[in-house]
C-alpha cells in the first residue's frame, strides 16, 4: 500500500514539474512563431514594393510583436 501511495505522489509531484517547466516553453515558442511570422511578412510586404527600409529596430517591433509590429511598421512610413 504505502509503494502505491508513495508512486501516485511522485506522478503527481512529476506532473506539477512539468506544468511549471512548460509554461516559459510556450512563450518562448510563441516568440519565436512571432518573429518569424514578423519577418516573413516585412520581407513579403517589402517585395511587394511597400519600400520599408528594415533597419534593426523595425526588425525588432516586427518580431517580437508579429503581425501586429508589421502593420506598426507600415505605419510607421
Amino acid at each position: 500500500m504505502e509503494l502505491i501511495v508513495a508512486f501516485a505522489i511522485g506522478l503527481i509531484v512529476l506532473c506539477l514539474i512539468g506544468k511549471i517547466i512548460s509554461l516559459p516553453m510556450k512563450i518562448l515558442w510563441k516568440m519565436i512563431t512571432n518573429s518569424i511570422v514578423g519577418a516573413v511578412l516585412l520581407w513579403v510586404v517589402n517585395l511587394f514594393g511597400a519600400g520599408v527600409q528594415i533597419t534593426f529596430i523595425k526588425a525588432l517591433i516586427a518580431g517580437v510583436l508579429g503581425v501586429p509590429g508589421v502593420i506598426i511598421v507600415l505605419l510607421m512610413k
